[in-house]
């Protein structure tokens, strides 16, 4: 039978200005397993924060055309929590594509 080990100690992770891959804000503790590579092309950058995007508002417009929704509290914040982890990472997506553009010469 094999022994299980624990894990070694976690070193948190600290972001570097040079780093390539920006951990994304929805991480859901310190710990980040998601990240965003920064040198991808702008091109696909907004395509990611595109998809991610839209894919709420189509969620949200599709909620609107529906008469009432009975629901408690506790779905209304589950509901939440799902609209907002793919709108904020599509938010860091913008914020990588926006110091791209931020840091081109004029």
């Amino acid at each position: 039978m094999t022994t299980l080990h624990p894990d070694p100690p976690y070193k948190k992770h600290i972001p570097h200005p040079d780093n390539r891959y920006m951990a994304l804000t929805s991480n859901c503790n310190d710990m980040p397993t998601l990240f965003v590579d920064t040198h991808a092309p702008s091109d696909i950058l907004m395509d990611a924060a595109n998809y991610r995007i839209r894919t709420v508002v189509q969620v949200l417009e599709n909620l609107c055309m529906r008469g009432s929704i009975e629901c408690d509290s506790l779905i209304l914040s589950d509901f939440a929590k799902l609209c907002a982890i793919p709108l904020r990472d599509g938010c860091d997506l913008l914020d990588v594509i926006g110091k791209r553009l931020g840091a081109m010469p004029t």
